[in-house]
């Protein structure tokens, strides 16, 4: 007992001789882990760094670690100036006391924090949920005096507890989508809901795909690959107290349950905002229990947004009266104003006097939802444009589907259909797609996305992905336009596919896009010996096939391909497009492909036989994506496994005029040993390259240059070499097991990462 007590009494004492006796080594521990300190908080900050270029969030610990490192490492300088006054102070001991105290304390204080940061593992930040009223509004909206009243009836509708599903309707053109947008905005900003989301452009066939996808991403909930979306997504708004729903341009009844939104008495505390362009579909189908019609602009409106739009020159005597009567022949619809306003705004009088004596010339017309007058200043629109480009790009547009145009895919489509005459090259033909589009654009014949759907494929050929959107009244008049000669182009949604293959109408077109929803498969046969361009949106609800029979093209001489073996004699094709197929093995006849431009194996996750030389072959080729070709292994020179004979690395050397690659790598290994393959390729402007056994995944970054590197068991620094241009111009770096860090980290970094936005370094022991 005695002895307990002794070793009680002594422990303490000898603690606090203990601050003096070890006082040097007490400073010089505090000050090296000071410096460990320092040295962890750069590395989260490079972190953190990229987090906040990406928009994302900052963990709170993590902000609460930087500030409490930064605050330790600021006051170094002050405790080690402490340190030298307590030197010359009459009362050394006691400050050498209290300074060798204070600096054990803080060492073993910022041991346990540098083992925090670690416990960070890189993860530094989340990604919140988009803002659900991420749509832009329209830039032409005006606050209409006569749209209030409506506006505010709506509003009070959502505040009223019995009310769950409401709707608006109203003619094509006349404003429904901007005004739920506005609806939206004001709720939001009113906290009358805690979530707001909303599905634009739904269309005649819904894809049930889409929307879920739409409402899951403002929602911030991601689906699993085989999970049932629709239980998931109801599952997801019902954890919500307070949701509104809008769903914009109905054409039909939309089974809610299939969609995976809770209605009626499944849930209280989710309302419904509907949109349509007939009164029938809300008020029978869903049915809405408060319906409102929204009417068009009055004649004081329209005639102020047509000025607004056209500008001042309207009130000049020789063309008010004029342009008094064309708004008239606008029926009072923002889209046909606003459209015929950019068209005319620059325009002579005898223009302008020529324009009304075609609108009322103009013959009547059977679109859905849309009236003659309206149709009618569309198409002048359209005939104002200068040039057949563009006016072949705006019918073009008006054939692709609904909702969101993908740049990317218009660009390969106008140029398989040679749109732009005497342009071969792809980064030509992308800019001369640009000013297209903004003439377009300016004249209000195409938009800007407004959707907020963030979730967009990085671009083959754009230094940022991005989508356009045509107005769904546009789009018909595009579509209506295009059916007449000399286009004779075909736009069906959800039709009996047998019954209009007999038709005059289907022998005779030359370009066709079809949209089906629950289609198992096309029927025998499509008779169209002018067909030159077909489009197919397909999409059923269990996620199956649709098949195609052998003989479906039979009859289409002008765009015949039975055996992809054929395609070898296509000795024109610039834009070869197998993203997303089932296709297991190349053609050795690709080979003969020599004019090829673009090469899209994109997710060919089957494909695992690129056979020699038919890589390098296209040697005008720009653009080459093998993302998500998780089957294919590239050979080594020289090396065959057995019939294999694959595509080596070395090909890519012969393609000097490449622009933008996207490839995935195995192992460091099957790069040639004395080649600078990436070396060679001094035009690549955009590239993804994975090199390693991470060379599969998807990176997230929003960069047009990325390389990732596995550097394990490198003992060549010549293959590290080869990547040196690359790092130059690099925006992204990952860099995964690095040994000999000294020697790999000189090599990569004597030119300095010129462009470096963001750089990470993982699975690397000798960096501490």
């Amino acid at each position: 007992m005695a002895a307990k007590v002794t070793g009680c009494l002594l422990d303490p004492i000898t603690r606090q001789f203990g601050y003096l006796f070890n006082y040097r080594r007490n400073i010089t521990d505090f000050n090296q882990q000071i410096h460990s300190l320092d040295r962890a908080r750069e590395r989260l900050q490079i972190d953190v760094d990229a987090a906040n270029r990406q928009g994302d969030e900052i963990f709170h610990d993590v902000q609460e670690w930087l500030t409490y490192a930064e605050g330790i490492i600021q006051n170094r300088d002050d405790f080690n100036e402490d340190e030298k006054k307590a030197s010359k102070s009459r009362f050394y001991l006691k400050s050498r006391y209290r300074l060798s105290k204070r600096a054990k304390k803080q060492a073993e204080e910022i041991v346990v924090k540098i083992r925090e940061a670690d416990g960070f593992g890189g993860r530094v930040s989340y990604r919140p949920p988009p803002t659900p009223l991420l749509p832009l509004i329209n830039s032409d909206y005006e606050a209409f005096e006569s749209r209030e009243s409506t506006f505010n009836q709506i509003m009070e509708a959502l505040r009223n507890e019995d009310m769950r599903v409401i709707g608006v309707w109203g003619m094509g053109g006349v404003g429904k989508t901007t005004l739920v947008q506005q609806v939206a905005k004001q709720a939001e900003e009113h906290k009358l809901f805690h979530k707001v989301v909303m599905a634009l452009h739904i269309s005649q066939t819904p894809n049930i795909f889409e929307i879920q996808g739409k409402i899951a991403r403002m929602l911030g909930l991601t689906f699993e690959k085989d999970e049932d979306r629709a239980i998931r997504l109801r599952q997801s708004l019902k954890k919500q107290e307070k949701i509104l729903v809008i769903l914009d341009d109905l054409w039909e009844k939309l089974e809610l349950g299939e969609i995976g939104i809770p209605c009626g008495d499944d849930y209280n505390g989710c309302k419904l905002l509907l949109t349509s362009r007939e009164q029938r579909v809300l008020d029978t189908d869903m049915r809405t229990q408060k319906l409102f019609h929204l009417r068009h602009l009055n004649e004081e409106e329209a005639w102020s947004l047509f000025k607004r739009t056209a500008g001042d020159c309207v009130e000049s005597p020789d063309l008010q009266s004029i342009a008094v009567n064309i708004v008239k022949k606008c029926d009072g619809l923002p889209v046909a104003i606003v459209t015929i306003s950019n068209a005319l705004k620059k325009e002579s009088p005898p223009v302008w006097k020529n324009a009304l004596e075609e609108l009322r010339r103009s013959a009547p017309t059977n679109i859905r939802g849309v009236s003659k007058n309206v149709y009618s200043c569309l198409e002048l629109s359209y005939k104002h444009l200068e040039g057949d480009e563009v006016k072949s790009l705006f019918l073009l547009c008006g054939l692709l589907g609904v909702g969101d145009i993908s740049m990317d895919h218009l660009l390969q489509y106008a140029m398989g259909l040679n749109l732009f005459k005497g342009l071969y090259s792809c980064e030509k033909a992308a800019n001369k797609l640009i000013t297209l589009v903004e003439k377009l654009k300016v004249s209000s014949l195409l938009l800007d996305n407004e959707d907020g759907d963030s979730y967009i494929r990085r671009s083959m050929f754009f230094d940022h992905a991005f989508v356009i959107r045509m107005h769904d009244v546009v789009r018909d008049v595009a579509r209506s336009i295009a059916s007449k000669d000399p286009h004779r182009f075909a736009v069906k949604e959800g039709v009996e596919l047998r019954e209009w293959q007999r038709t005059d109408e289907c022998r005779n077109c030359s370009r066709m896009s079809l949209m089906s929803r629950n289609m198992d498969e096309l029927a025998q046969g499509l008779v169209c010996p002018q067909l030159e361009f077909f489009l197919l949106n397909s999409s059923n609800d269990d996620d199956s096939y649709l098949k195609i029979p052998d003989d479906f093209f039979l009859d289409t001489k002008q765009m015949r391909l039975q055996d992809i073996a054929v395609i070898g004699k296509l000795k024109r094709l610039q834009i070869l497009n197998l993203a997303w197929s089932d296709i297991k093995r190349l053609p050795k006849e690709m080979m003969e492909l020599s004019d090829l431009r673009v090469l899209d194996l994109n997710c060919c996750q089957c494909l695992q036989v690129i056979p020699r030389n038919v890589i390098s072959s296209p040697s005008q080729l720009e653009y080459l994506s093998m993302e998500g070709c998780f089957g294919f292994k590239w050979d080594l020179v020289g090396f065959n496994i057995g019939e294999r004979n694959n595509a080596c690395l070395s090909e890519l050397k012969h393609l000097s005029g490449l622009r933008t690659l996207a490839v995935g790598v195995s192992h460091l290994s099957l790069l040639p040993e004395d080649d600078m393959v990436f070396d060679n390729l001094i035009n690549l402007t955009r590239y993804s390259i994975a090199i390693g056994s991470n060379s599969s995944m998807e990176i997230e970054y929003k960069a047009t240059r990325k390389l990732l590197l596995e550097l394990d068991e490198v003992e060549s620094l010549q293959k590290v070499k080869s990547f040196s241009n690359l790092l130059k111009k690099s925006q992204y770096v990952h860099l995964g097991k690095l040994k000999d860090t000294k020697d790999v980290v000189y090599e990569l970094d004597k030119d300095s990462f010129e462009e470096l936005e963001y750089l990470r370094i993982y699975s690397s022991p000798a960096i501490h």
